[in-house]
This record gives C-alpha cells, sequence and structure tokens, in this order.
C-alpha cells in the first residue's frame, strides 16, 4: 500500500508539471466595435492642451462703454449679504454696469437710560438706596469701565418703552439720559448705472434703502 501510495503521488505531480508546462491563457476577447460618430477615449495626457489667453490683457481690455444718457447711483445700505444677492440678481437684467462694495458701518441696537456718574462710589451708593427706597428697583450699579459710577436704569430695544423709563424716574426728582447703543457692522452698497427713469424701488421695495448719485466711471 505504501509503494502505491508513493507511486499515485508521483504520478499526480508529474500530472501538474505537465499541465502547467502545455497550459496557455485564453485569448481576451476584442473590445466591442466603436459605433461611427463616437468618439473613443483618450487619456489626458494625450489631448493637446488649447493655448491660454493672457489673464492680464484680459484684465486690461476697457469695459463696455455706458450709454450717453445714462444715471449712475449708489444703494444701500444693504444689512446682510443675503439682501445684497437679491437685490443684485433683480437689479442686474436692467442695469447697464453694476458692482458691489463693503463699508463699515454702524447699527442701532437699543437705548440705554441711566443716571449720570456719581462724584464717587459712596455717592452712587446713596442714589442707589434712595432709588430702593422710592419703589425703583430694577437698576444697576455700574463699578468698572467707562461709566463707572453711574446708575443703569435699563436697556431697551425701541426709544417709546426708554422714554416711560426716563419720565418715570424723572418724575421722583432725578436726571436720567437716554443714550442709544450702537455696535460697528459691516454694510453693503451696489454702484450701478442705469438708463433714466429705473424705478429702483419697485425692484428693491426696503424702507430703509436709499439712493445716492454717484459719477460715472
Amino acid at each position: 500500500m505504501l509503494r502505491a501510495l508513493l507511486l499515485l503521488l508521483l504520478c499526480m505531480n508529474l500530472g501538474v508539471a505537465a499541465w502547467w508546462a502545455t497550459h496557455r491563457d485564453p485569448p481576451r476577447p476584442a473590445p466591442p466595435a466603436i459605433e461611427r460618430g463616437v468618439p473613443s477615449l483618450r487619456l489626458l495626457s494625450e489631448v493637446e492642451r488649447r493655448p491660454v489667453g493672457d489673464p492680464a490683457a484680459e484684465l486690461a481690455e476697457a469695459p463696455t462703454p455706458l450709454s450717453a444718457d445714462a444715471q449712475c447711483l449708489s444703494l444701500g445700505p444693504f444689512e446682510t449679504p443675503a439682501d445684497l444677492r437679491l437685490a443684485m440678481d433683480r437689479l442686474l437684467p436692467r442695469v447697464e454696469r453694476i458692482q458691489f462694495r463693503e463699508v463699515a458701518g454702524t447699527a442701532l441696537r437699543g437705548y440705554r437710560v441711566y443716571l449720570p456718574a456719581a462724584a464717587s462710589r459712596q455717592a452712587a451708593l446713596d442714589v442707589a438706596r434712595r432709588l430702593a427706597a422710592q419703589g425703583i428697583s430694577d437698576y444697576y450699579l455700574v463699578t468698572a469701565g467707562p461709566h463707572q459710577d453711574t446708575v443703569s436704569l435699563g436697556g431697551f430695544r425701541d426709544l417709546d418703552a426708554a422714554t416711560q423709563r426716563r419720565d418715570r424716574v424723572a418724575a421722583l426728582g432725578y436726571s436720567p439720559i437716554i443714550e442709544p447703543r450702537t455696535e460697528a457692522v459691516s454694510q453693503w452698497w451696489i454702484d450701478l448705472a442705469a438708463a433714466p427713469g429705473l424705478d429702483w424701488k419697485a425692484l428693491v421695495p426696503s424702507e430703509s434703502l436709499q439712493a445716492r448719485a454717484a459719477p460715472c466711471r
């Protein structure tokens, strides 16, 4: 049995060796024929690059001249980029030239009512105690910063509420002050040139926008 097993293994090895020696991979199938009018695929490196124009020469080209009766305006201010984009989209088909610019501005955020700074910290504390004794509880004694030793009587979003607060405290014999609260913000303006009679208010209705005459360039 051992001799027969060894003889069988030898025959199997010889058969595998003979198969590897005579084996050939089948030929790959030919690619399908390309229909007429359909271009073949090409590598990007095989495509001939077209010459690119000189960017400096393109920038040096003069803009299209404006019509003789064109009127130029600066329209704004726009408080948000979204408002600016909407206005640009509506005005673009009706004007000869249009662009925008960003400028620094201020925005009104409400009003502050306060009593002027006292001569000392102790004097400010005495004022606060008198206010409390007269029924004014919603106040704040400022102890640091540019408004040190003032008595804040509250912040208000609209002027009417601030005025009512000032009048109530003034009736007690004090001299409160109303001060607007502002902060630095970015604003945008649109500079455009258009034919006379452009009704920009119909295209961009807003009570806060204004139009200023601008030189045509």
